[in-house]
């Protein structure tokens, strides 16, 4: 199992056993797990991810810890926007939409001064990190 499943394997238990709220290493911090489909392989999948509150939905983040690629659930969301947020023990629809200009910034610039690591990932990359927004549907 490659190192970054098995991590979001334990992730999503804690999650889980916290009753859908961010448990260890993120327990006070805004997490959900992202229900969405694979764009190559239809495959449902789920990865945990932070999130921040925006008007009408969710913001969230394809930093992928600085790296020069974004992740594949980025592109996943591309094919397939149609998605699912679960928290707190259900799981809202949602459809995810990238950002953009003003948008984008404002997003961005909170979540970079509220966790300061997001800022690091941003120094780390020369990509434009992705903002999208899932807004609830």
């Amino acid at each position: 199992m490659h190192h970054w499943n098995k991590w979001n394997k334990e992730v999503i238990e804690e999650f889980r056993a916290a009753g859908g709220i961010g448990a260890g290493q993120f327990e006070g911090r805004p997490l959900f797990l992202l229900h969405h489909v694979g764009a190559r392989t239809g495959t449902k999948r789920i990865a945990p991810l932070l999130y921040q509150d925006v008007e009408g939905g969710y913001a969230i983040f394809a930093s992928k810890g600085g790296s020069p690629t974004n992740p594949d659930w980025y592109y996943n969301l591309l094919a397939n926007p149609e998605v699912g947020v679960e928290l707190g023990g259900e799981i809202i629809p949602a459809r995810a939409r990238v950002t953009e200009g003003a948008e984008r910034e404002r997003i961005w610039s909170r979540q970079k001064r509220e966790y300061p690591f997001f800022a690091e990932y941003d120094e780390k990359t020369t990509r434009e990190i992705p903002v999208i927004v899932l807004d609830i549907i």
